[in-house]
C-alpha cells in the first residue's frame, strides 16, 4: 500500500487517509496531459523580455504600528506584509530557479524587489503549500539563521521542513485552524490548488489560504487557486465580514483546458475580489517565474480591461512589479 510520507492522520471531509483533495475534488491532471501541455506550448510561447521591470525598494521600517498596513511585493507570491506592529512574509521564495536542486526549473525572470538581508525582524512565516515557487527549502533554512519565527503551513509541510532543517519551526494547521501572530489571529482557509514535490506525493501534503485578521478587519492571501464554481469565496468571506486587503494570483493560467482547476485567471481574480467583498486587492503570481504560455504582461493588460469593463477603478486592484509597496492607512 502506497504510504503518506508527510502526514499521518484522521480521515476528513478532505483526507483520505493517505491524500488531500480540494472542494469539490478536481480531477487530477495525467502525465499524457502534462507532456501534452508542454507540446502545445512550446508552438505558442512569445520570448519574454530581457529584463522585465523592477521596483528595488529601500529597507522597509522595522515596524508598522496601528490599523495602517504595509505591503511589499518581493516578487511571485512572496510579500512582506506589516501591520499592527507584525511582520509577516508570505511564501519566501529568494532562488534563481523554481525547482529542486537549486538548478532545475523555471529561472527566475526579475530579480527580487527586496534583499533577504533586508527584511525587517519577522514573527511569522505563512506558507501555502509546497510547491517549488512558493516552498524553497534554502530560502526557509536561511530565514530559520537570520529572521528565526514560527512558519505556519498546512498539514504535512511542517514534516517536509523538519527533515530539511531542524531550526525551522514548523507549525502545521489543518483548515479552519487558527494561529496567532501578535494581536492577529491567522486562519488557514482552503483553497483550490493540489501539492507535489515529486512524482509520488502528489495531494500528500495540504495546501491553503491564509486569512490575517486584526481589529479593524482582514487581509487574505490566497497562496495559489484555481476559481471552480465560485463557491468557495462567498463561503470565505462570511467568515471574514470585513476584507480590507486581498492578494490574489493573476498568473500561470494558460493554456486554460489544463490550468483553469489550478490557477485563476486575471477575470477569475477580479470574481474572487468581488464574492469576498474586498476593499482592496494586489495582484501576484506572474512575472517572475514563467510557468506557463501565456505572454509577459498579459495578466497585468487582462486585468487592468476587465476592471474597466466592470467599471472598478484601478486603484482598487493593483499589479505591481516586484519591489512595489502598497500602503492603506
Amino acid at each position: 500500500m502506497p504510504r503518506n510520507p508527510y502526514y499521518e492522520g484522521p480521515a476528513s471531509d478532505h483526507f483520505d487517509g493517505l491524500r488531500f483533495f480540494a472542494p469539490g475534488g478536481a480531477p487530477d491532471k495525467s502525465l499524457a496531459d502534462l507532456w501534452r501541455m508542454v507540446r502545445e506550448g512550446s508552438r505558442l510561447r512569445e520570448p519574454w523580455p530581457a529584463n522585465p521591470p523592477t521596483m528595488p525598494c529601500p529597507a522597509p521600517p522595522e515596524r508598522v504600528e496601528g490599523e495602517r498596513i504595509r505591503v511589499t511585493l518581493v516578487g511571485h507570491s512572496t510579500f512582506l506584509i506589516q501591520t499592527q506592529g507584525v511582520n509577516l512574509l508570505t511564501d519566501p521564495v529568494w532562488a534563481e530557479r523554481a525547482g529542486p536542486f537549486g538548478w532545475l526549473g523555471p529561472k527566475r525572470a526579475t530579480p527580487p524587489g527586496l534583499r533577504l538581508d533586508d527584511l525587517p525582524p519577522l514573527d511569522a512565516i505563512l506558507l501555502s503549500h509546497n510547491h517549488y515557487d512558493h516552498l524553497d527549502l534554502a530560502t526557509l533554512a536561511r530565514l530559520a539563521r537570520l529572521r528565526p519565527c514560527p512558519v505556519l503551513t498546512p498539514l504535512g509541510n511542517d514534516a517536509l521542513l523538519r527533515k530539511h532543517d531542524r531550526r525551522i519551526d514548523a507549525r502545521a494547521l489543518d483548515w479552519g485552524h487558527v494561529a496567532e501572530a501578535g494581536p492577529l489571529r491567522v486562519t488557514l482557509e482552503p483553497a483550490l490548488h493540489w501539492s507535489a514535490r515529486g512524482r509520488s506525493d502528489r495531494r500528500m501534503a495540504l495546501w491553503g489560504s491564509f486569512m490575517i485578521a486584526g481589529s479593524d478587519g482582514a487581509i487574505y492571501f490566497a497562496g495559489d487557486t484555481g476559481y471552480g464554481d465560485g463557491a468557495l469565496f462567498p463561503q470565505i468571506a462570511a467568515r471574514h465580514p470585513r476584507i480590507r486587503l486581498a492578494l490574489l494570483p493573476i498568473g500561470a493560467y494558460a493554456p486554460r483546458w489544463f490550468m483553469r482547476d489550478q490557477h485563476c485567471d486575471p477575470d477569475e481574480a477580479l470574481a474572487i475580489f468581488h464574492a469576498l467583498r474586498a476593499e482592496r486587492a494586489v495582484a501576484c503570481h506572474w512575472g517572475a517565474f514563467r510557468l506557463t504560455d501565456e505572454p509577459y504582461d498579459e495578466p497585468p493588460r487582462r486585468l487592468a480591461e476587465a476592471l474597466a469593463r466592470e467599471g472598478v477603478g484601478a486603484e482598487r486592484f493593483v499589479a505591481p512589479a516586484p519591489g512595489g509597496v502598497v500602503e492603506i492607512g
